[in-house]
């Protein structure tokens, strides 16, 4: 064939290759971020990222085929967190997706133009990365954990496995907004003839002396709110409730796994998979600001028997009955 005419074939051709080339042709590497507070070597990392990864699979993005995923882990470090957070901004992924309060704040102040979204916030307006939750209006959106009216559930949890309940210590932590949940809790206190004191706690040291305080008056209690610092330090907490014999509420299933007495709270991998949708959504061009805050959906009851028997507790069989599960 001469090659005018083997030109004039391949210019015939060639209308044809648009489309079968484009399918052939692998799709552009997105690239995710993820910051975590808590260990990489923590179970609860493989809890999270798991469903996550689930969840972005059912949409269709294979991590090492069309995603790559950068993770980055703090353990619970406040002083990581900004260093990790400027870290993961710099490497421009084309979204991030965060827990907790002081990690979104970190990245919020990292970049206002990477998207961000969020996987457990109690209170994101409070904490001023979103504008409101119909509309975020900025970079960053996402799933919250909580509704402020839980801890007023957490209260009567305790009371009614701990009748002779009289005091109740709240454990938070400096760098997340807890006032939403804590104007709850001070009216449920009250209406329940509990007294209510809060200890905000930095480290495992003071973790302890805040413990060790409201155990030195009778018939005392323990609410633990959720953050990087009692989830890293979660052994702490439910060996030294145990041991000064305080009745404990707690946010998520692995502390009453853990030993803890009993626990409601949303249920976190459903919370990682449904933030994998709008990741999806923002990698095929939506913008966060667009997207409103969601609510938590699916929430979970636990109970640790063993844990009750030893503190001399005894759990009514209505409650047992509405528990998600029962640890013996």
């Amino acid at each position: 064939m001469k090659r005018r005419e083997f030109l004039g074939v391949m210019g015939g051709a060639a209308a044809a290759w648009p489309v079968a080339v484009r399918a052939q042709q692998p799709a552009r590497m997105r690239r995710i971020g993820i910051l975590l507070t808590i260990a990489e070597s923590d179970p609860e990392a493989h809890n999270r990222i798991g469903p996550f990864q689930q969840g972005l699979q059912e949409l269709g993005w294979i991590e090492g085929h069309n995603i790559k995923i950068d993770y980055r882990f703090t353990s619970g470090l406040a002083d990581r967190l900004q260093a990790q957070a400027t870290e993961l901004v710099a490497s421009a992924p084309d979204v991030i997706l965060v827990n907790s309060t002081p990690a979104t704040t970190a990245l919020h102040q990292a970049t206002r133009t990477i998207p961000i979204v969020f996987a457990q916030i109690i209170d994101p307006i409070a904490a001023g990365v979103v504008e409101s939750l119909a509309k975020p209006g900025g970079n960053v959106t996402g799933f919250t954990s909580f509704e402020f009216a839980i801890a007023g559930k957490w209260l009567e949890l305790l009371k009614e496995v701990a009748p002779n309940l009289a005091h109740v210590t709240v454990l938070l932590t400096p760098g997340v907004t807890y006032m939403g949940l804590l104007r709850v809790a001070e009216k449920t206190a009250k209406q329940l003839g509990v007294r209510l004191a809060s200890s905000n706690v930095a480290d495992a040291a003071q973790i302890e002396l805040a413990i060790a305080a409201s155990a030195r008056e009778p018939n005392g209690g323990l609410i633990v709110l959720p953050t990087p610092l009692t989830t890293v330090h979660r052994d702490v907490i439910v060996t030294l409730a145990a041991r000064h014999r305080l009745a404990a509420v707690y946010p998520f299933r692995y502390f009453v796994t853990d030993g803890g007495l009993i626990s409601y709270g949303v249920y976190l991998p459903e919370l990682y998979r449904r933030s994998a949708s709008y990741v999806d959504r923002i990698l095929k061009g939506e913008n966060p600001a667009n997207l409103p805050v969601q609510a938590p959906t699916k929430f979970e009851l636990f109970i640790n028997l063993k844990t009750a028997k030893a503190l001399g507790l005894t759990v009514p069989p209505t409650l047992l009955a509405l528990a998600d599960e029962v640890i013996e």
